[in-house]
């Protein structure tokens, strides 16, 4: 069962379907051809191999289970009704630290598909949450965990 509301953009929704149907197909044929080898060594009972054979069987049976379920339970953002007016999810919003200068772009996401390193911040996180609703020129500060932070919003685009 699903705790919270996933959103999902189109993209994000596919690349999870394509995880799906890989796990589903080709990583579950692999695992079961390990168990088969594994059985052929003998006693299961005292078989390491068949041992961490079924044990790979369940994460990948929990993965999928996992995934099935957030895709049953997602929200995908429909991008013809993205807003560039305020920052939402399924924007690009460029901020500017008000402290050193730097200028940043991120792609504001769901929780799911959250990736800081590739510039995709979640709705959820303290920048991704603090924003949220804002418009171009409106300043906000972020508490982090080293204090506070001051952006400004210069600019929203569709993602």
């Amino acid at each position: 069962m699903v705790d919270r509301e996933i959103i999902l953009t189109p993209e994000g929704f596919q690349r999870l379907k394509e995880e799906v149907e890989y796990l589903s197909s080709v990583k579950r044929d692999e695992v079961a051809e390990r168990i088969r080898a594994a059985r052929d060594f003998g006693d299961i009972s005292e078989n390491s191999e068949y041992d961490d054979a079924k044990n790979e069987q369940a994460m990948l049976e929990a993965r999928i289970y996992s995934l099935e379920e957030r895709l049953r339970g997602a929200i995908v953002i429909d991008s013809d009704s993205i807003s560039t007016e305020v920052v939402g999810v399924g924007t690009k919003v460029t901020l500017q630290d008000m402290q050193r200068g730097d200028v940043v772009q991120y792609a504001i996401v769901g929780s799911a598909e959250a990736d800081p390193g590739a510039h995709k911040l979640s709705n959820e996180s303290p920048v991704g949450r603090a924003i949220l609703g804002h418009k171009p020129g409106d300043k906000v500060t972020v508490a982090v965990p080293q204090g506070s932070k001051k952006f400004k919003v210069l600019d929203i685009e569709k993602a």
